[in-house]
Order: structure tokens, then sequence, then C-alpha cells
């Protein structure tokens, strides 16, 4: 997926999945205007066709697996 280097607003855990309301880690604009929002599992279900779609795609699924409180060797 094309990963939005400055989104605009980082998503929240008040951001839920459009498909499931689980919280969501991707926002997808949409090439219509509108955006999308999908948990990590529907992300990639769904990510041949949002591809097609889409004019940009934010990507935050590297949360999923990131320690808190520890920081990573390009922050130190």
């Amino acid at each position: 997926m094309t990963t939005v280097l400055t989104p605009a607003s980082p998503l929240t855990a008040a951001d839920r999945c459009d498909r499931c309301g689980a919280q969501a880690y991707l926002r997808v604009v949409l090439l219509s205007g509108g955006e999308l929002l999908f948990c990590a599992h529907h992300g990639r279900k769904f990510e041949p066709e949002l591809k097609k779609i889409a004019a940009e795609i934010q990507d935050e699924t590297e949360r999923l697996t990131s320690v808190p409180g520890t920081a990573s060797e390009e922050e130190r």
C-alpha cells in the first residue's frame, strides 16, 4: 500500500473500521473525494481493490507491533 508520509490527522481509538467496527489503522482517501476507514485485517483483505480507487492510503498498521515507550534506533 502507498503510505501517506504526512497525514492530515493521525488515526485515534475513536476511528472505527467501516466494515466491522474494530479500531481503524488505515484511512483510504478515495479518488471521488470520500474516505474509508479499515482495521488492519480488512485493509489487507481489500488491498487490491482499494489501490484501484484510492488517491492516498494512510497506513498506521505499524502501531500494532510497536512497543510503547521504546525508542527506535532512528529516534535515539
